[in-house]
């Protein structure tokens, strides 16, 4: 189930400072990317298994990798900006910022309260696991961006700043190509797991019910 949306690149924005910027270096620079996580939700009915089924394929969020509907899905975009300081005819990283955006779409069910018991522990039971699956795409992205910020960060300085731009544009380019591949990774081991992984949850909401 592949549910995470693509994102933009990381810019290379260039930006020589001088005196300000080399006060700011003083102090130890740590990997610290700014995260935001948001959550919508869009309605379903259905009170049938099949219908469930139906309704989830109908309304689910669009992907645009494949172009088709999800139970869930995760947008992520990447974002930033870099700074460079030009000293002793050499040039350095002043600072570096990675941005981060994750917004999670999940399903909510109509008719939950009014389900059998059956339907409403399936329904559980899904609904979890979506979360869960979604929750982990956003953690995949946290962590990319914390070890492309890290990289940027750890750029050893040049003779001129235009080495460095070019740089920082190579590493956050194989930055967001491995966040990519970790998720779809992520996401074919999920779908190859996902009949085994649901009846287990089943079997302890079960156990847990008894």
């Amino acid at each position: 189930m592949r549910s995470f949306r693509r994102m933009p690149r990381v810019p290379a924005l260039k930006t020589v400072t001088t005196l300000a910027a080399l006060l700011a270096m003083v102090t130890p620079l740590a990997a610290q990317p700014t995260v935001s996580k948001t959550y919508s939700y869009f309605s379903i009915g259905g009170k049938t298994a099949e219908e469930l089924d139906s309704e989830l394929e109908r309304r689910g969020p669009l992907t645009r990798h494949t172009g088709a509907r999800h139970p869930g899905a995760t947008e992520i975009k990447f974002g930033g900006d870099v700074s460079y300081v030009e000293r002793g005819g050499r040039c350095s990283i002043g600072s570096a910022r990675v941005t981060l955006r994750t917004h999670i779409i999940l399903p909510r069910w109509r008719n939950r309260t009014s389900a059998n018991g059956n339907l409403a522990r399936i329904w559980d039971a899904l609904s979890a696991d979506i979360k869960r699956h979604e929750e982990r795409h956003a953690e995949i992205a946290r962590t990319h961006a914390r070890a492309l910020e890290a990289k940027l960060l750890a750029i050893r300085p040049a003779s001129h700043c235009d080495i460095l731009e070019k740089r920082v544009g190579e590493i956050s380019r194989e930055a967001i190509e491995a966040h990519d591949r970790e998720q779809v990774q992520f996401d074919a081991v999920e779908s190859k797991n996902f009949d085994s992984r649901i009846m287990r949850i089943l079997r302890n909401r079960q156990a847990s019910a008894d």
